[in-house]
């Protein structure tokens, strides 16, 4: 089945430039581009019926579209206007996608993406890539040399569907991967004879990241041979060594564990602080 570049659209500037990014990836990828809008019925806002306000929101998104098709002209594009809650809707749309793209205000005055907002909602509970793309997103960072930086922690499977989706992405592009990999020294009651051994047998913390890092970019390596790879190995916090690489990237993919807790799906520190406050697009791929 071929999934396509699903974009979800409101009446804002931040979903129209996701709307422009869905399309260039989509004929990148050479894959259809989906439209989704979600809507609910204003009874009590207006005295027009159902029928007259999903004729409204149809034409808003119909327009939207038009653009995007008139700059891609081979495109393949369908539209769904759909009536219901939003994050069930988008999540919907997200499971049947290559990858669902939405807008996203990023960092402001107040809080920057706010907490409970549609998109960071869609994120916790997709279980397919998101990215999220701000109102100010121009074409051109895609063609400026910048590289595609993924971040990539933990032992191989732990990381090899987002480093699947930075290496696609940037094979798409003819870009670059920039794989970062941040470390911390443990406490001292994490050492134990085993650890220690590994650490003595790698020569030292650092060596020991750094092959970690080149082990988990082996197969990717070797899959896609024509994809040049920069590795990077820092040590600090995941989320600040991520945000000093976001600046020269045209793309930032980050991992989110998909799995619920207690008080629900969350999207982890990581990837919050890259919503927050990475001027790229920041695409969020789930993974067990």
């Amino acid at each position: 089945m071929t999934r396509p570049i699903t974009a979800g659209v409101d009446d804002s500037q931040e979903s129209l430039a996701a709307l422009d990014w869905a399309g260039r990836e989509a004929v990148r990828r050479g894959l259809p581009l989906r439209v989704v809008h979600a809507w609910r019925y204003a009874q009590s806002l207006t005295t027009a019926d159902r029928d007259t306000q999903h004729g409204w929101v149809s034409e808003g998104v119909a327009e939207a579209v038009r653009a995007v098709s008139g700059r891609h002209r081979a495109l393949e594009v369908s539209v769904d206007v759909v009536e219901g809650e939003a994050v069930h809707e988008l999540a919907r749309a997200a499971a049947e996608a290559e990858m669902l793209v939405l807008g996203s205000r990023g960092h402001g005055p107040v809080l920057g993406f706010l907490l409970g907002s549609v998109g960071q909602q869609v994120i916790a509970e997709a279980s397919r890539p998101v990215v999220l793309v701000r109102a100010g997103d121009q074409p051109a960072a895609e063609a400026a040399g910048r590289d595609v930086v993924v971040g990539q922690h933990g032992d191989p499977e732990d990381s090899a569907e987002t480093l699947r989706f930075a290496f696609e992405t940037a094979a798409a592009r003819g870009a670059a991967v920039r794989a970062v990999r941040a470390w911390t020294l443990p406490p001292v009651f994490a050492y134990s004879p085993g650890s220690l051994r590994l650490l003595d047998d790698a020569g030292g913390l650092e060596p020991y990241e750094r092959q970690a890092l080149a082990d988990a970019l082996r197969p990717w390596r070797e899959r896609f041979p024509e994809v040049p790879v920069a590795e990077q190995v820092e040590m600090g916090s995941a989320g600040q060594v991520l945000l000093s690489a976001a600046g020269r990237a045209q793309l930032m993919v980050v991992g989110r564990r998909a799995h619920r807790t207690a008080v629900g799906a969350r999207i982890g520190s990581v990837a919050h602080g890259m919503l927050h406050h990475a001027e790229c697009p920041v695409a969020v791929v789930p993974h067990e």
